[in-house]
């Protein structure tokens, strides 16, 4: 069979195969470690589930707008105006099954052969992918670790060119967990507006901060680069809801419309009872949100700690999101060989940096409870010092 050739041209998401390997490894009956998957080990929180569980029970179960149910569009633009200053409306807003179809969709409404995607260095694994899937073109901007793995203003100024159409923004950053402070994305806006860039900004992890992190939406800097602005977002991450697959995006109306036609065309609307659920979480209590991010506080202690008493290894410390960004290049392997060995020596399951850009990192989450995660540091070290 001859498959169409923008499918080869992308490869399968590393992060999924390395937690599938890992699961396999689980159901034979060994003691894993899983550091590989993004995804909150709590429940999700009860108000949710019961109203969904409510809406079961009042018959929403039939097909709804392709753009999604008009409460929850008009609940994410009230969150999106009270809590990011983002005057959108519920016409700005299309509901998508989880933030990748969204991010997915507005890159195929967007992008056209030829046109120049900004992508900085390391990066979450399908961005690129879904550029290239468009037919577009990813430029990838290598960062450092000494600038937190953040891309500055010059570095974007130099990756523009006549082809260039949009930047794709993260913060709190997958996979690094890094923020980017307010001056910082005012830096940026400047820059987005001198060179009349679309910008994309990927919100998911936007309420895990620590140390006094502040996020702030590009949109919210001005009107000018609020009028070029997207953002992505979604309720897997925040809420613990990952298998409900419910995300959004907000932007121009004429974006909101395409994105809707192509929705109409692949998946048509969301899980109509799901989106209920997600009203409860915007609309609802977010004391279960506390909860979760004193959790994650201690855990993120307890793994830097851990990271920091192990020879040959460094990390930088995160404000945001679940996950560590840990350099093992002291090590002399790249990145897949030192995961490989890792999860079939020891069974620690992370993921090589190489599928997120960088060979000389590794990615951990610590999105798991703290007995995992003292024995998988403990592990991870008798294999370092293995080597």
């Amino acid at each position: 069979m001859k498959l169409a050739q923008r499918v080869t041209k992308v490869p399968a998401s590393m992060t999924l195969a390395i937690s599938a390997k890992a699961k396999a490894m689980k159901a034979e009956g060994l003691d894993v470690c899983s550091f590989s998957a993004g995804e909150p080990d709590f429940q999700t929180p009860e108000h949710i589930k019961e109203a969904a569980k409510r809406a079961l029970d009042e018959g929403k179960t039939r097909y709804g707008p392709a753009a999604g149910e008009p409460k929850l569009r008009e609940a994410i633009a009230k969150k999106l105006q009270i809590n990011n200053r983002l005057n959108y409306e519920s016409s700005n807003i299309i509901v998508t099954n989880g933030g990748k179809q969204s991010l997915f969709n507005l890159i195929l409404a967007l992008i056209e052969t030829g046109d120049e995607v900004i992508i900085p260095v390391p990066y979450w694994v399908s961005y690129p992918e879904m550029v290239k899937l468009a037919e577009g073109t990813p430029v990838l901007v290598p960062t450092e670790a000494s600038n937190g793995y953040k891309i500055t203003p010059e570095q974007l100024r130099k990756a523009t060119t006549s082809k260039s159409k949009l930047f794709v923004l993260n913060s709190p950053s997958n996979p690094t967990g890094m923020v980017y402070s307010p001056a910082e994305i005012r830096a940026l806006a400047e820059v987005i507006v001198e060179k009349d860039l679309w910008v994309v900004s990927d919100e998911i992890y936007e309420k895990i901060l620590y140390d006094g992190a502040e996020h702030l939406s590009i949109g919210a800097v001005n009107p000018d680069v609020f009028s070029r602005t997207i953002i992505s977002n979604g309720f897997a991450k925040s809420y613990a809801m990952t298998g409900w697959r419910v995300g959004y995006t907000a932007a121009p109306v004429e974006l909101i419309k395409a994105m809707t036609r192509i929705q109409g065309h692949s998946t048509s609307n969301v899980c109509t009872f799901a989106q209920y659920g997600a009203i409860a979480a915007l609309e609802g209590s977010q004391e279960p949100l506390k909860i979760m991010l004193e959790a994650f506080t201690e855990r993120r202690r307890f793994i830097l700690d851990g990271i920091a008493a192990i020879p040959t290894l460094s990390c930088p410390q995160p404000n945001g999101a679940f996950y560590v960004y840990i350099n093992i290049g002291e090590t002399g392997m790249n990145s897949r060989d030192f995961c490989n060995l890792l999860l079939d020596r020891h069974h620690v399951a992370a993921v090589p940096g190489i599928a997120f850009g960088s060979d000389r990192e590794i990615r951990m989450s610590y999105a798991t409870d703290l007995t995992s995660i003292e024995k998988g540091l403990e592990r991870l070290e008798k294999f370092v010092a293995s080597l």
